[in-house]
């Protein structure tokens, strides 16, 4: 199956009161992984490239490979750019093949993030590509912090942006490496009831404990970021893949070796965001 649309899989994901993982990529071991684990579950999956990743492969690079990884697969896989911070960012990704971009305006006034979503929207839907905006700001554990998205500028933002999907702040944090996050539930039906028929995504989905997770894709929380716990396990793996053998050097071999738990790790992950039934 080809790559698809973050709107082809989260529209379907909304109207069955599921979600879908987007699962943050940082290598080619990375994206094998995560490919298997949704054809292994039978779901789809968002791959994603953050600043990271793309400090580290270029872009081009990143969409050749989530292309070729896709072009084999037998589930839907969506090839997304995470927290693009510029109109160019999200032109680059278009033009090298990624089928979703996220514009975080989260830092901009209220103003400024709609009109820069929406030209932003434009230009991707012209395209044929997915757009996910940010609204409020979700916060790194130990550093900047957390704003709650505020259900009348939600309101606002879904009717005038033109985006396909709202990342909300709502107890979410990034790189949290326990499920530590407190989900303001009032905050979110709130916000569901001023935007509906809008899915909306949580960042930091590794710090939202295993119970959450459920009931949150019981509502229209659609998509869930899910690194930090993924990344953890590919050093656990990596780790021991190098003590095995101190003296072993070839890195294909060592890193070949991380696959399979990964594989696993997302699976677990995947298996998460379906809900409780």
């Amino acid at each position: 199956m080809t790559l698809v649309s973050l709107t082809d899989v989260l529209r379907p994901a909304l109207a069955g009161r599921t979600a879908v993982a987007g699962l943050v990529v940082l290598g080619w071991e990375d994206a094998v992984a995560f490919v298997a684990a949704a054809e292994a579950e039978s779901a789809p999956v968002i791959l994603q490239a953050g600043p990271g990743c793309r400090a580290h492969t270029p872009l081009p690079v990143l969409g050749a490979m989530f292309r070729t990884l896709a072009a084999q697969a037998s589930v839907p896989v969506v090839a997304h750019l995470d927290h693009g911070h510029s109109a160019e960012d999200c032109a680059r990704a278009i033009d090298a093949g990624f089928t979703s971009v996220m514009f975080d305006g989260s830092g901009l006034p209220l103003d400024e993030n709609i009109a820069r979503t929406a030209d932003i929207a434009a230009f991707a839907h012209a395209a044929g590509v997915s757009v996910e905006a940010e609204l409020g700001l979700v916060g790194t554990l130990g550093g900047r912090a957390s704003r709650g998205t505020d259900p009348s500028e939600a309101a606002r933002f879904a009717a005038e942006s033109g985006a396909d999907a709202l990342a909300i702040a709502i107890g979410n944090l990034h790189l949290q490496q326990g499920p530590d996050a407190v989900i303001d539930w009032p905050a979110l039906r709130a916000i569901e009831a001023a935007c509906p028929g809008l899915p909306l995504v949580l960042h930091g989905g590794s710090g939202i404990p295993l119970a959450d997770r459920q009931a949150l894709a019981a509502t229209n929380v659609c998509k869930f970021n899910i690194g930090t716990e993924l990344r953890m396990a590919f050093g656990t793996a990596l780790r021991q893949a190098v003590n095995r053998d101190p003296a072993r050097f070839d890195r294909i071999a060592i890193l070949s070796e991380t696959i399979a738990p990964l594989t696993d790790a997302a699976r677990a992950a995947i298996r998460s965001c379906r809900g409780a039934g």
